[in-house]
This record gives C-alpha cells, structure tokens and sequence, in this order.
C-alpha cells in the first residue's frame, strides 16, 4: 500500500512537471508570435499575491501603445472545451486583479491604456483574441 501511494505521487508529480513545461512551450510559442507582429515583450510570468499573468507586452503597432495582459491556454482536443472556455468570469477577475498590482507596483499610472488578451491554442492552431474581456 506505501508503495502505491509513493509511485502515485511520482506519477503526479511528473505530470505536474509535463504539464509546466507544456504551458512554457506554448507561451515562447505565443512570445514569438507577439514579436513577430510588431509587440514589445515586457515581462513574462508575473506573479504576486492575487495571482499570475502569463505575458505583459506592449502593442506598438497601436497609437495608444496598449500595455497588454494577455493568457495563454492551450488544449490538445476539444473533449473538455476549447482553450477560450477555460477563460472564465473568475479567471478573468484574477486577471484584472493581477493587472492593477503590476501597475500599482511599476508605477504606472491608471490612465495607462491597457487591454486583456487570450492567446489559444487548439490543436496547435492560434488564434490571437484582443479585447477578450
């Protein structure tokens, strides 16, 4: 029965450890597209006590030069949903959370104009959603 229990806690502990490195592989996935279209990387990862926000970057290509918080998610198949739908009110609101304290924190003032951003990927296909909420 220990042994049960140790090979389970193996086994989740590597899939913990698959499922980190698969969600870093979809954000340098989703950083490249970013560059590749005109936007300034400014953090990835941020993290404080209200939560996390996967990438900061600025939207250059916009006059007002957006300071975007954007999620990545990522599904291999559709069985549970598409990655959109795990975007939900109360991500959302972490989210927004989130976003206030990075510019509580950087000093940036709140009549910065900012946007929340949803990167997808289903099946390896992305699609890039401004204004998700």
């Amino acid at each position: 029965m220990v042994l049960h229990h140790y090979i389970e806690r193996l086994l989740s502990r590597n899939l913990l450890m698959n499922k980190r490195l698969l969600g870093k592989k979809y954000e340098t996935l989703a950083c490249d597209y970013l560059k590749n279209n005109n936007y300034e990387i400014i953090e990835q990862n941020y993290q404080c006590k209200t939560g996390e926000i996967d990438i900061i970057a600025r939207d250059i290509n916009d006059k007002d030069k957006y300071l975007c918080f954007i999620e990545v998610k990522f599904r291999h198949t559709t069985d549970y949903g598409r990655a959109i739908e795990a975007v939900d009110k109360r991500k959302q609101n972490r989210i927004i959370k989130t976003s206030k304290m990075y510019l509580l924190q950087n000093d940036i003032s709140f009549d910065q104009a900012i946007r929340y951003d949803v990167i997808c990927f289903d099946n390896e296909e992305l699609t890039y959603i401004k204004n998700a909420f």
